[in-house]
């Protein structure tokens, strides 16, 4: 067999297939002219072999007398790739099949709605919704796509179908959680979880913005992505090929998906995934573009410390404030040229290391007007340009976490971080993400405005009436609706941040050859966890004493030196 290949290009695939079984039926057809019998077996843990003939009280028989029979499955959890429909037979002996429509949702509303209309479901980069055969005595995998829930309906007007089983056939990463936390609050425990959750299923053959959509490489999403990534699961090949990926698929003078702030986030991504990593020989395979690029991105910045740049972004709930933008933009700059400094330097480029540092130095001489934006004024503060208690007591804190995006929610959680504001992070973390679990949510979504959780339904129940559908009724720009992702990874900032700023663990030196370890509790009694290295795990623990000092003991692997704050 393997000789067959010899002449052939082959790859294999470097995800893992897991067969999940659904948790329970949520919905299930009623009409007289549709009837279902037995549904109760597709939740008897089944696997997907078929048999030559199966007793008819063995199966879960779907009849079509007028009206398509169907059901609404939940698999408990977000999950990527698709479902195993294993049939016994049917009264269909012409063709021997049965054709089913298969529809997947992330809310069980999606899963249960038609194309298009008000609620704007979609099959964008990944069809949902679709019309399937599914062969007698077979078993059939059908969807690739992003899910929790899915509702199968039989369409063979007259016939009836014996079905054995339904199982998810979920596909990703087999990778261990090495880093961890822990706190006495266990809604904080679980949202460091899903942010890891959502960062692991966006992990495929590329590291992706979400698993339903867009499924593209993104480098904006990749920074807190990463960040997220490097607390949980230290080092993966799938960073440096999507950075790959996405630098080939960008050569210059042209910007990263049209936006040259997407351009600065290739820069930061690299500058720190080298300190978390310490591969020198990889950052200088990107000298050649790196350089470049940063060249190109001085030459945008005007005599007067000023930014002149075509199509800027930050993120698209900040979109309707392009003074905002514009500051927000200025802060990204500042900080693409002081890591791009740094950069140059190790790859051994003093002339363009010296040119990034002047036009910072030009930059810092113009504080823009953040216009209110909480996100513009956030990376302002991240920069310098702004005092970060100052920015937090006068833009960010107030009316907190209104205003907050899934996105830059990470940005703000850092710069009230630097202002030393844990306990109103922890209140914004708990309030804005924690309730998107709240409505039961399993992996964090593409946006969420606090206001949506006002009289909102679950997203794992059918919509009660008088409720409102927050999936159907909520989003905007690119994301109304059922378009809406609700497994987004740069939703994952709360997890980097938990690790970062309450167990206070941060590399210092390239390659976390010097960690420095700087705990900050909040109003917790106690925290621990640990956190991946090149060296090893580092292991915290921090607990708040009697008098209000906090406790820590730390063990760290040997080639980690810890700096103590």
């Amino acid at each position: 067999m393997w000789q067959a290949w010899r002449n052939a290009r082959v790859q294999q695939d470097p995800r893992t297939r897991y067969y999940i079984d659904p948790v329970r039926i949520i919905w299930q057809s009623k009409e007289d002219s549709s009837r279902l019998e037995r549904t109760e077996l597709l939740l008897a843990g089944r696997d997907g072999q078929s048999v030559l003939s199966s007793p008819m009280e063995k199966a879960c028989i779907l009849r079509h007398e007028g009206s398509a029979p169907g059901f609404l499955l939940d698999f408990g959890t977000e999950l990527h790739g698709g479902v195993q429909i294993c049939i016994a037979g049917g009264s269909n002996k012409t063709t021997r099949t049965a054709r089913l429509r298969v529809r997947f949702g992330e809310s069980a509303m999606e899963a249960m709605s038609e194309l298009g209309g008000t609620t704007n479901a979609t099959n964008n980069h990944a069809v949902r919704d679709g019309m399937f055969e599914v062969s007698f005595m077979g078993a059939e995998e059908i969807g690739n796509t992003g899910f929790r829930f899915v509702r199968i309906d039989f369409l063979d007007e007259g016939h009836f179908v014996q079905l054995l089983s339904v199982r998810a056939v979920a596909l990703m990463q087999d990778v261990e959680y090495q880093g961890s936390f822990r706190c006495n609050d266990e809604l904080l425990n679980r949202i460091w979880e899903a942010g890891a959750y959502t960062v692991h299923l966006n992990m495929q053959d590329y590291l992706w913005d979400g698993i339903k959509r867009d499924r593209l490489v993104w480098t904006g999403d990749m920074h807190p992505e990463i960040s997220t990534l490097q607390a949980v699961f230290g080092y993966h090949d799938v960073v440096p090929r999507s950075l790959d990926f996405i630098r080939d698929q960008s050569p210059l003078p042209g910007w990263m998906t049209t936006f040259p702030t997407y351009s600065i986030w290739w820069v930061l991504v690299h500058h720190d995934w080298y300190m978390q990593n310490g591969d020198l020989s990889y950052l200088k395979e990107q000298k050649p573009y790196m350089t470049g690029l940063l060249r190109q991105l001085a030459a945008c910045v005007r005599e007067d410390g000023s930014v002149d740049i075509p199509n800027p972004f930050l993120d698209w709930p900040s979109s309707t404030n392009p003074e905002g933008v514009r500051a927000g933009a200025h802060a990204l700059f500042i900080w693409s040229m002081e890591a791009g400094g740094r950069l140059c330097e190790l790859m051994g480029d003093s002339e363009t290391g010296e040119l990034c540092r002047r036009i910072e130095a030009q930059l810092r001489k113009v504080t823009p007007d953040h216009n209110g934006s909480k996100q513009a004024a956030s990376l302002l503060a991240l920069v310098g340009l702004l005092d970060p208690r100052e920015a937090n007591q006068e833009v960010i804190a107030p009316g907190s976490p209104k205003g907050y995006s899934t996105f830059y929610g990470y940005y703000i959680l850092k710069a009230r971080g630097e202002a030393g504001d844990i306990l109103g992070s922890l209140d914004s973390i708990r309030s804005y993400w924690g309730g998107m679990l709240s409505l039961g949510a399993t992996t964090f979504w593409e946006d969420f405005d606090i206001d949506w959780l006002n009289n909102a339904a679950r997203i794992d129940e059918l919509t009660p009436e008088g409720k409102t559908d927050v999936h159907g009724t909520y989003g905007g720009y690119c994301y109304q609706g059922y378009r809406h992702s609700l497994c987004h990874g740069w939703a994952s900032g709360p997890t980097a941040w938990l690790s970062e700023y309450v167990l206070g663990i941060r590399p210092v030196e390239p390659g976390c050859r010097a960690i420095r370890v700087a705990p900050q509790l909040g109003d917790l009694v106690w925290a621990e966890g640990t956190y991946p290295t090149p060296y090893g795990i580092v292991k915290v623990k921090h607990t708040r004493e009697a008098d209000g000092s906090v406790h820590s003991e730390i063990e760290a692997p040997e080639g980690v030196r810890v700096i103590r704050n």
